[in-house]
C-alpha cells in the first residue's frame, strides 16, 4: 500500500469510527496473521445457507484451510448476469486463496427470475453478518470479514460494502440467538465488477446482445432501479456511504464491461477519499479467471497480495 493510500485509509477508518459506525463486529479483535505465499490442503464442504421466499434452498459452499488458525474470512459472490450461475462459479479462485490461509464462502444468490433487485443484495448483506456468526465452527476469523465479487457479484459486493446499513438490504433477519452484528465488511476484491449497470446495459444495446439487455430487464424492477442501484451513480450523487478499500481487476480486451468504465467508477472512489487498486490485464476478456493461466495466476496472487495489505493496515490501525 503507497503512503497516500493507507493515509486515505486511516483517514475513512478513522471517520466511520467517529461517525459511530463499529468498524468490526462487536467485541472483535483480529486474531489473524496470515501469509499469501502459504500452501494449505482445503477440505471442501457444504451447509445449507438459508431458503429463497419461493422455498428455494440456497446453499453455501465452504472452502476452509487445514491448519491452527483462526483463519481470515472471505465471502464469495457469484457473477451470471444476476440472472444465472451459482456458488460453483468461481470455484478455482475460492480454491486458490483458500488454500493460501482464508476461509472462503461461496454462497448461492436469488436470481432474477425468482425475484428482482434488491433481493440479491439482501442475500449478501444476510451473508457477511451469518458468516459473522457462524464462520468460527470454520476455523474462521470473524473480526475483518471481506467480499469477494466477480462481475455481477462485483456490483452487488460494491452495493453491499456502500451501503451495509440499508434497511432494504438488511431486511432478511438473522435467526433468534445470533449475535448482533452489521454488514459492514473490511475490503471488498473484484473481477470485472458491473460497477455502472446503465453504462454496461447501453454497451449491450451497442453490441446488440438481447440477452444481457433482457437479463438487465429481469433484475432491475423497475427499471428507474438500474439508477438508484448503481455504483457509479451513488458516488456521483454524493451519498453518504462506506467506502472499503477496494480491488478492481479488469481485462483489457472486455467488450461486455469496458475498461473505460472501471477507470472512470475507479477515480471517482478515489475521488471521494477512498483507498482503490484498479488492475488492467492485458489481452485479457470479460471471464479470463474461468480458463487456466499466466494472467489467472497473476489475479490469484493479486487477490492474495490485496487481503494480505489490508489485514495489516487494520492491525496496525487497531
Amino acid at each position: 500500500m503507497t503512503t497516500y493510500h493507507r493515509r486515505a485509509f486511516l483517514k475513512h477508518m478513522t471517520a466511520l469510527s467517529a461517525a459511530g459506525f463499529p468498524l468490526f463486529a462487536t467485541g472483535a479483535t483480529m486474531k489473524s496473521t496470515y501469509n499469501p505465499a502459504a500452501k494449505l490442503d482445503i477440505k471442501v464442504s457444504e451447509v445449507e445457507f438459508r431458503k429463497t421466499e419461493r422455498g428455494r434452498t440456497l446453499m453455501a459452499r465452504i472452502y476452509q484451510p487445514v491448519g491452527a488458525g483462526p483463519f481470515p474470512t472471505l465471502l464469495d459472490l457469484h457473477g451470471g448476469a444476476w440472472n444465472n450461475k451459482d456458488r460453483f462459479a468461481n470455484e478455482p479462485m475460492d480454491r486458490a486463496i483458500a488454500a493460501s490461509g482464508v476461509l472462503v464462502v461461496a454462497i448461492d444468490m436469488t436470481l432474477a427470475p425468482e425475484a428482482p433487485y434488491p433481493a440479491a443484495v439482501q442475500d449478501a448483506n444476510y451473508g457477511v453478518r451469518w458468516l459473522k456468526w457462524k464462520a468460527a465452527q470454520w476455523n474462521g476469523d470473524t473480526s475483518a470479514v471481506g467480499v469477494l465479487g466477480s462481475s455481477t457479484g462485483g456490483h452487488i459486493g460494491e452495493l453491499l460494502a456502500m451501503r451495509p446499513r440499508d434497511a432494504r438490504y438488511n431486511a432478511i433477519a438473522l435467526l433468534a440467538g445470533a449475535p448482533n452484528v452489521d454488514a459492514s465488511v473490511a475490503y471488498v476484491a473484484t473481477r470485472s465488477p458491473i460497477s455502472d449497470p446503465y453504462a454496461r446495459f447501453q454497451q449491450a444495446e451497442k453490441m446488440k446482445r438481447e440477452q444481457m439487455m433482457q437479463n438487465t430487464h429481469n433484475w432491475f424492477k423497475p427499471w428507474e432501479t438500474i439508477y438508484e442501484a448503481n455504483p457509479q451513480q451513488i458516488l456521483e450523487r454524493r451519498e453518504k456511504v462506506s467506502l472499503p478499500p477496494l480491488l478492481i481487476m479488469q481485462g483489457s480486451l472486455d467488450d461486455n464491461v469496458l475498461p473505460a468504465q472501471q477507470e472512470k467508477f475507479a477515480a471517482t472512489y478515489r475521488a471521494a477519499g477512498a483507498d482503490v487498486q484498479l488492475e488492467i490485464f492485458e489481452d485479457c476478456e470479460h471471464e479470463w479467471v474461468a480458463k487456466p493461466g499466466p494472467q489467472t495466476d497473476r489475479a490469484h496472487e493479486m487477490v492474495k497480495a490485496f487481503i494480505a495489505r489490508n489485514l495489516t493496515s487494520l492491525r496496525r490501525a487497531a
